[in-house]
């Protein structure tokens, strides 16, 4: 659902020659992945939790590390150019009156 959102916000800011629109199109696959990483960790952690070998156990640990990494990183680039965004959209041009 995010990426057919994504793509159609993507098609239409191509369309309008809108490069405010590809940040954000950006943003909003953005903030899809990182809930799509949530919903696989928490899906892992319920798969382990049936009948936890030590070696599932570890496995789980490091998908957890790299998926916590990853969303950690998306969430502060998603910032990130949210920042960039509304300043772009508050601040005012000084060439017009």
């Amino acid at each position: 659902m995010g990426a057919a959102s994504a793509f159609v916000l993507f098609v239409y800011a191509v369309a309008r020659r809108d490069t405010a629109g590809f940040v954000r199109v950006r943003l909003l696959l953005g903030r899809f992945l990182a809930l799509g990483l949530e919903f696989q960790l928490a899906s892992d952690v319920l798969t382990t939790a049936v009948a936890p070998t030590f070696e599932e156990i570890g496995k789980l640990a490091a998908i957890a590390a790299i998926r916590t990494a990853l969303n950690y990183f998306l969430a502060r680039e998603i910032n990130r150019e949210r920042e960039e965004l509304e300043r772009a959209t508050t601040s005012v041009d000084p060439t017009k009156p």
